[in-house]
């Protein structure tokens, strides 16, 4: 009995050494993400972005598909955001990618999962589609340059 016990630790020990190192390799990226990472970092209001801007961003809409049939951000690419992270390899490292969704919140969990796994070029679109109709789409900028 001894014996079977020796045998099945020591063949387990590989795989509790993995998942430990994996874990551990997880934690410092968490860590390092929210050592970076302040409230607002990253995001990026509909007033920031002159409309001939978008088409140097790589715009990703995480909704699902109907609502981008619907409508969407002229330009944008489609990944719903359950998808994101497996098809990321689709997505540029050399230019900027701007990610929303209706609110945000599903485009902020998007924009972390790629943050963690080392894209260091993806922007959150404030308030998502929302707030960026409301604020006059693509012309927000335009917009508010006149106020100013």
């Amino acid at each position: 009995m001894a014996l079977t016990l020796a045998v099945a630790a020591a063949t387990c020990l590989p795989v509790v050494a993995h998942a430990q190192a994996a874990d551990k390799a997880t934690i410092n990226a968490l860590e390092g993400y929210f050592d970076f990472v302040d409230a607002n970092a990253g995001t990026i209001l509909p007033e920031q972005i002159p409309a001939e801007d978008y088409k140097k961003l790589h715009v990703l809409d995480v909704r699902d598909a109907a609502q981008f049939a619907k409508e969407h951000v002229p330009g944008a690419a489609n990944i719903e955001w359950r998808q994101v992270f497996a098809q990321r390899a689709k997505l540029p490292r050399e230019k900027t990618i701007l990610v929303y969704c209706n609110t945000s919140s599903f485009a902020a969990q998007v924009a972390m999962a790629l943050r963690i796994d080392g894209f260091e070029n993806v922007r959150l679109l404030y308030g998502g589609f929302n707030e960026w109709k409301a604020r006059g789409g693509m012309d927000a900028y335009a917009r508010a340059s006149k106020k100013s």
